[in-house]
């Protein structure tokens, strides 16, 4: 029995495996142009996957939308909240976790791909958009907690996290590396470089470790170079 269990519960891992490996094919092409056009055979395209592969573990559009917003909540759910109790080196590790998770979702939920979210499933629109609206709620009380604690400079915390939301799009962007001829891990190295002295303090800029935002930096630049080979 124990052993039908066991077996009964790695044939779903696997499913779930191979289910998560297509949805993420689809995470490009619905942000890019909208889903309100595609068709089960567009997606299967997209997926590279027969319509037989593809009903095997989607039985519906919708289905395939909820499961791209689901990777998209999970994700901005994983940074946990953070309580007031921290030391002040905390908020040096909790600053780069903020400016890893802005530049892992920058430019990924496009306005097309909300736009019709909102009009085909707006239970699905609405998940999502809660879930960002925490996400900024919790931002913006770490922001304020800063400046409280006299760790960080008294800027209004609103501007800082609309300067995520609309600058950084800006600078990923292919057309603006190609005209000021950079590369993206100069551009983000530059754009960390003035968050942190920007918004912390001269004498707190110690509490943050440098090194430790270089591997998310260069996991950002490596899926952005694998995808323009796309």
């Amino acid at each position: 029995m124990q052993e039908k269990e066991q077996s009964h519960l790695c044939a779903e891992s696997k499913q779930e495996q191979a289910r998560g490996k297509l949805l993420r094919r689809m995470l490009d092409p619905v942000m890019k142009d909208g889903f309100q056009q595609m068709k089960m055979e567009d997606i299967a395209k997209h997926m590279d996957v027969s319509r037989a592969t593809l009903y095997k573990h989607f039985s519906s559009k919708e289905e395939v939308i909820a499961g791209v917003v689901e990777i998209f909540v999970n994700y901005i759910e994983k940074l946990k909240d953070r309580t007031g109790e921290g030391d002040e080196e905390s908020f040096g590790v909790w600053f780069q976790q903020l400016f890893e998770q802005a530049i892992s979702l920058a430019g990924k939920i496009s306005e097309e791909f909300l736009k019709d979210l909102q009009s085909a499933y707006p239970h699905l629109y609405e998940e999502l958009q809660g879930t960002l609206n925490k996400c900024e709620q919790r931002s913006l009380q770490f922001y304020r907690e800063g400046q409280q604690r006299g760790i960080f400079n008294p800027i209004n915390e609103k501007f800082i996290f609309l300067q995520d939301k609309l600058l950084l799009r800006e600078l990923i962007n292919i057309k603006y590396l190609l005209v000021h001829q950079v590369t993206l891990q100069q551009v983000l190295n530059d754009y960390y470089q003035l968050k942190k002295i920007q918004l912390f303090k001269a004498d707190k800029l110690s509490l943050v470790d440098d090194a430790r935002i270089q591997p998310a930096i260069e996991h950002v630049v490596e899926k952005f170079n694998r995808s323009l080979q796309q």
